[in-house]
C-alpha cells in the first residue's frame, strides 16, 4: 500500500470544513499511516485537541512556545519527521499568510521551514476563491512549489454553490495515494539522473576568465523536482550563488573540462539533463601570472570546450535512455533548437529566448518551449523556475517511462 508507514503532518485550519479532518485521520490510519496534527488557533473553534489526540494517538501541537518541548524546536523536528504536510482546510487568510512568507505561529513556521511536499486543501466561499487577491495568492503559492488539492464545485456551508468547496477526505486520500504510488514506483526502479547547471569559468590568468550570466537556478530546481519524484539525482554545478539543499548530491566544478569529466564519472545513467551554460571556448593555455596590458590580444589563443551534450548523444556506449538538452537562443528559437536537437541526438530540447528581459539568465523566472523528437512543441509562459521545473520533471519522467515501456 502506497500510504503504509507514511508519516503525515496535518495542519488544521480555521474553517467549517475543519471537522472533515477527523474523517481524514481515520482514513489515513486505515491505510497504515502515522499522523501528527498541528491545530491552529482558529482551528480550535471547530475541533478539539481531545478528539484529535484520541483519533491520531499522538499529542496535538498548538503553540510554537510550548513548555512541553523540552528544548526541541517543533517547527524543525515536525517538518523533518513528516513525509508530507497537509493543510486542511486552507482558508483564504491562510493562503494570504503563506504567500507573504509569514511565520507568526507554529503552523506557518513549520511550513516555511519544511523540506517536504506541502499540500494545500482550500475551502472557502466561491466569491472568496474567485477574488483577484485570492487568485493572485494561488498563483504565487504554485510558483513557490505548493501543491493544491481542489477546491471543487459544490454546495457550501453558506448555501451558495460554486468553486471553493473543499475536496472530500476520500478525494484527498486518493490524491495522496497516487502521489506516493508514483514516488514509490520510481524509487523501486532505482532510476538515476545527472543534471548539469550553471556557467563554467575558463580562466585566462589567475584573475580573468570567460563565462556567462547563468545563475544555475533552472537546473537546480529540475534536479530537486526529479529527486522529489524518487529519482536518484546528482547535480553537477558550475560556480553559482545557490544555497544548495542536502536533498540531492552536488558535485561542484569550475571549468567546462571539469564538468565533462564529472559527467563521465557518473555514467552510465538513465537520464541526463544538460541545462548548464558551458562556455564554448577556453584559452589554449592559462597564464600563471596576471597578464599585463602590453600583451597583444592576438597572443591569447582559444580552443573549443568539450561538447557534453554531443558526447552523450553520440556515444552509444554511454548514451542515457533519455537525453534532455537546453537551447538558449536569441533568434529563430524553434528552428535553431530543433536543429541542435537533431545534431546532438536529444530526446527532448528545452528552448528559451535569452534576449528577453526578466527571464532566463540571472533571473528567478523563465519562459520555455519544450520540443520532443516528433517535433511537437509545448510553451510554458513566463513563470518561476521552480514552477517550470515541476512541469519539466514530470514531462521528463513520463517520457522516460514511455521509452522504457517500448524497450520492454
Amino acid at each position: 500500500m502506497s500510504l503504509k508507514n507514511k508519516k503525515i503532518l496535518l495542519v488544521i485550519g480555521g474553517g467549517i470544513s475543519a471537522y472533515k479532518s477527523l474523517d481524514l485521520i481515520r482514513l489515513l490510519q486505515r491505510k497504515g499511516s502515522s499522523i501528527k496534527v498541528v491545530l491552529t488557533k482558529s482551528g480550535k473553534k471547530f475541533v478539539t485537541s481531545l478528539s484529535i489526540s484520541s483519533l491520531s494517538k499522538n499529542r496535538v501541537f498548538e503553540d510554537i512556545f510550548d513548555e512541553k518541548n523540552k528544548g526541541k524546536m517543533d517547527h524543525i523536528s515536525l517538518s523533518r519527521w513528516a513525509d508530507a504536510i497537509l493543510v486542511l482546510p486552507t482558508t483564504a487568510n491562510f493562503m494570504s499568510k503563506l504567500s507573504r512568507g509569514s511565520a507568526d505561529d507554529l503552523a506557518t513556521t513549520i511550513i516555511l521551514a519544511a523540506n517536504k511536499e506541502i499540500f494545500l486543501i482550500p475551502a472557502m466561499n466561491v466569491r472568496m476563491w474567485l477574488h483577484k487577491a485570492t487568485q493572485k495568492n494561488f498563483n504565487t503559492l504554485i510558483n513557490y512549489g505548493y501543491k493544491f488539492i481542489g477546491p471543487v464545485d459544490g454546495e457550501m456551508a453558506c448555501g451558495e454553490y460554486g468553486k471553493g468547496k473543499m475536496s472530500s477526505p476520500r478525494q484527498v486520500l486518493s490524491y495522496l495515494e497516487k502521489f506516493f504510488k508514483q514516488k514509490n514506483y520510481l524509487k523501486k526502479k532505482n532510476i538515476s539522473a545527472i543534471v548539469t547547471t550553471g556557467p563554467t569559468r575558463e580562466y585566462i590568468d589567475p584573475v580573468r576568465f570567460i563565462s556567462n550570466d547563468s545563475s544555475g537556478k533552472q537546473g537546480y530546481e529540475i534536479a530537486l523536482e526529479l529527486s522529489r519524484l524518487g529519482v536518484k539525482t546528482t547535480l553537477i554545478s558550475g560556480p553559482t550563488n545557490i544555497n544548495y539543499s542536502n536533498e540531492i548530491k552536488i558535485k561542484k566544478v569550475t571549468s567546462g573540462k571539469e564538468m565533462f569529466e564529472a559527467v563521465k564519472k557518473k555514467l552510465p545513467t538513465d537520464i541526463a539533463v544538460c541545462s548548464a551554460a558551458v562556455s564554448d571556448f577556453k584559452p589554449l593555455k592559462r597564464k600563471k601570472e596576471k597578464i599585463k596590458k602590453k600583451l597583444k590580444l592576438s597572443e591569447i589563443k582559444l580552443e573549443y570546450n568539450p561538447d557534453i551534450l554531443e558526447f552523450l548523444g553520440k556515444n552509444n556506449r554511454y548514451k542515457p535512455k533519455l537525453l534532455v538538452g537546453f537551447s538558449s537562443e536569441t533568434e529563430n528559437i524553434i528552428s535553431n533548437s530543433m536543429e541542435k536537437m537533431q545534431n546532438k541526438f536529444c530526446d527532448i530540447m528545452v528552448a528559451n529566448d535569452v534576449s528577453k528581459k526578466g527571464i532566463g539568465f540571472n533571473s528567478d523566472f523563465n519562459e520555455v518551449i519544450i520540443i520532443d523528437k516528433k517535433g511537437n512543441t509545448e510553451k510554458i509562459k513566463k513563470n518561476s523556475k521552480r514552477f517550470i521545473a515541476s512541469i519539466l520533471a514530470r514531462k521528463i519522467m513520463n517520457s522516460f517511462l514511455d521509452i522504457k515501456k517500448n524497450l520492454n
